[in-house]
């Protein structure tokens, strides 16, 4: 088969598309021929050296796909050859064939097509997880988006208010708001001139964030603690803003407040498709009947993965990039 690869970590210019092994499906695993993938901010770290894949994983970035079932390994029940599937992996996804763990695998959703599939397992389980099953949000709520415009974002603001959440929205620039107000974002914030903490406050009567999804780490931690809540949840899943910062743990008391920090890739089996489930169960309904989409900026053929991560890199773009075999 053909996949990305990358010798040595440095820029866009690192992502070669070159002749790979193929994988084996082993026990309890799929193989699945990609017809899709995206373009997370994992894959950049991954390029430049600063994140590896976990132990027994593919080499090659990709932490999502979209595909049809060729091979079922041994142990895996409930799958077929032939099957139109999505994935949530740990790596791989930028190759013609990927293994598969069988409990990341998601049917495609009707009125999904087959490529566009490809958006929807990384940022859906990353959202689910975070922002329903840790943090709880629930109807009535504020939440507070960070990098409402990303694909992170364009998930989260439309699975809250598919909850009846009100949403808040942090994006740079007039058309990247415009385009959060579209899904549905009830407030919206222009990080490049106005201060959220005072933006949210001000819009809840003073009350602040009942759950805030954060993607900024470290520059914005004593800020979001500010904009929460009394019982708020700070989710913080992307460290753009840095890994080191100072906390007035007084703030947090008074508040009587939480704060989590998880990723996605690195854990068991068992926690994936714990998490995997729970998005067929709760996600899938509301994509069928059209509450909630994907939302794709552009589609790029594999080979020509470095642009993919070039736009991803200048943050012109809103939701996901998709790479095609």
């Amino acid at each position: 088969m053909h996949a990305i690869t990358i010798e040595q970590p440095g820029g866009p210019e690192a992502l070669v598309w070159a002749e790979a092994p193929d994988p084996v499906a082993g026990e309890g695993e799929v193989l699945v021929e990609v017809v899709a993938s995206a373009v997370n901010r994992a894959d950049l770290l991954q390029r430049q050296g600063f994140y590896d894949p976990p132990p027994g994983a593919s080499r090659h970035p990709g932490l999502e796909c979209s595909g049809r079932v060729v091979e079922v390994g041994p142990g895996v029940s409930g799958w077929a050859v032939g099957d139109e599937v999505c994935a949530l992996l740990s790596g791989g996804g930028y190759a013609e064939r990927v293994a598969v763990p069988a409990g990341q695998l998601l049917p495609v959703p009707a009125g999904v097509d087959l490529v566009t599939a490809a958006a929807l397992p990384e940022v859906v389980c990353t959202v689910w997880s975070n922002v329903f099953m840790v943090a709880g949000l629930g109807p009535g709520e504020t939440l507070l988006v960070h990098g409402g415009s990303s694909g992170i974002g364009t998930m989260a603001v439309q699975l809250g208010k598919a909850i009846g959440a009100r949403v808040a929205v942090t994006a740079g620039g007039k058309e990247k708001l415009a385009r959060c107000a579209e899904l549905g974002a009830d407030i919206l914030i222009d990080y490049r001139e106005q201060d959220f903490v005072e933006e949210v406050r001000a819009a809840t009567d003073g009350a602040g964030a009942d759950v805030i999804l954060d993607i900024m780490g470290g520059k914005y931690l004593a800020r979001n603690v500010d904009a929460l809540a009394v019982n708020g949840r700070l989710a913080i899943i992307g460290l753009q803003g840095g890994v080191k910062a100072e906390l007035n743990l007084g703030a947090l008391l008074a508040k009587r407040a939480a704060i989590t920090a998880t990723s996605l890739r690195g854990r068991p089996l068992d926690e994936k498709a714990a998490i995997v489930a729970a998005v067929r169960e709760h996600v899938w309904p509301l994509l069928a009947s059209g509450r909630v989409r994907p939302v794709v900026h552009a589609t790029y053929p594999m080979r020509d993965a470095a642009e993919a991560h070039r736009t991803l890199e200048s943050s012109t773009h809103v939701g996901k990039l998709l790479l095609t075999t």
